[in-house]
């Protein structure tokens, strides 16, 4: 491993969101050029797909898959809301797991809370599913609200069962 992979390893296992790094070789320069270079960390988790909201613009299909993870409860184990993700999907993706996603549709939110009405913050339809797909995604952390920071579609989880995923936690 060279000494720029260990340090972005490390800077990844602190917790930071990555490393900006030049080209030595290179004369320094002020503002963007390819000699510097960005190593974004990214975690991975799974979730399960709760809802969707309607697509924007010329977006075909939904606009954002809008996902939670299991908690436990005293009461039983709950589907915690986990926030939206808008990212990640081509066109094909878009249409085929909208086909599938209204097939799912319910009158309720399927998560224990979310804040979220029938009508998102920028205004766009929620539709409520069925819990019964899993989601992996990457994203750069979680935020205090227990919400993920920038994450990105990677694909369905057709292995698992939705009642398994629980927020992960870094070793």
């Amino acid at each position: 491993m060279t000494d720029g992979e260990r340090f972005s390893a490390e800077a990844c296992r602190l917790g930071w969101e990555g490393l900006i790094a030049k080209d030595a070789r290179a004369p320094y320069s002020h503002g963007r050029s390819k000699d510097w270079l960005k190593f974004k960390c990214a975690a991975g988790q799974e979730v399960v797909v709760g809802g969707f909201t309607d697509p924007k613009g010329s977006r075909v299909g939904f606009g954002a898959l809008l996902v939670g993870v299991y908690e436990k409860h005293p009461e039983g184990d709950r589907l915690a809301y986990a926030g939206k993700v808008g990212t990640g999907f081509d066109t094909a993706t878009l249409l085929g797991l909208d086909a599938r996603l209204r097939a799912l549709e319910r009158p309720t939110a399927p998560f224990a809370t979310t804040g979220i009405a029938l009508r998102d913050a920028a205004g766009a339809t929620v539709h409520w599913v069925e819990p019964r797909l899993v989601a992996q995604v990457a994203f750069s952390e979680w935020t205090a609200q227990g919400h993920l920071r920038h994450p990105r579609y990677e694909g369905l989880r057709e292995d698992k069962d939705p009642r398994s995923v629980v927020r992960e936690r870094p070793t």
